[in-house]
């Protein structure tokens, strides 16, 4: 049974910074392309951030220079550093898994979120 868990959310306030977690299981995590992805309320989910099973790394404009996506494989688990945080953070953010490039009938994977909400 594939799970994604995220970890982290909470209240932070603008210019401040936080922590996601995603953890994994029934995956071979190293293997897979992992993300984050967000949804403000009344908003559709939008990508952020990804990072590929070798590496490399990338960003939403808006967050460029702000967010640090990063993985360790050895922990099955991958980060999203929030830097300088503004009230557009806000949303609930979620933890992606998928093949890149996709492989026929192979399924990707999301985790249940994590709320951030970002407020004075």
């Amino acid at each position: 049974q594939v799970q994604l868990v995220e970890s982290g959310g909470g209240l932070v306030q603008p210019g401040g910074s936080l922590r996601l977690s995603c953890a994994t299981s029934g995956i071979i995590f190293s293997t897979y392309r992992m993300g984050w992805y967000r949804q403000a309320p009344g908003k559709q989910r939008e990508f952020v951030a990804v990072i590929s099973s070798g590496g490399a790394t990338n960003y939403r404009d808006s967050v460029k220079g702000r967010f640090t996506i990063s993985r360790d494989n050895a922990k099955n688990t991958v980060y999203l550093q929030m830097s300088s945080v503004n009230p557009e953070d806000t949303a609930v953010y979620y933890c992606h898994a998928d093949k890149w490039p996709p492989v026929p009938r192979e399924p990707d994977y999301w985790g249940k979120g994590t709320l951030v909400t970002v407020s004075s």
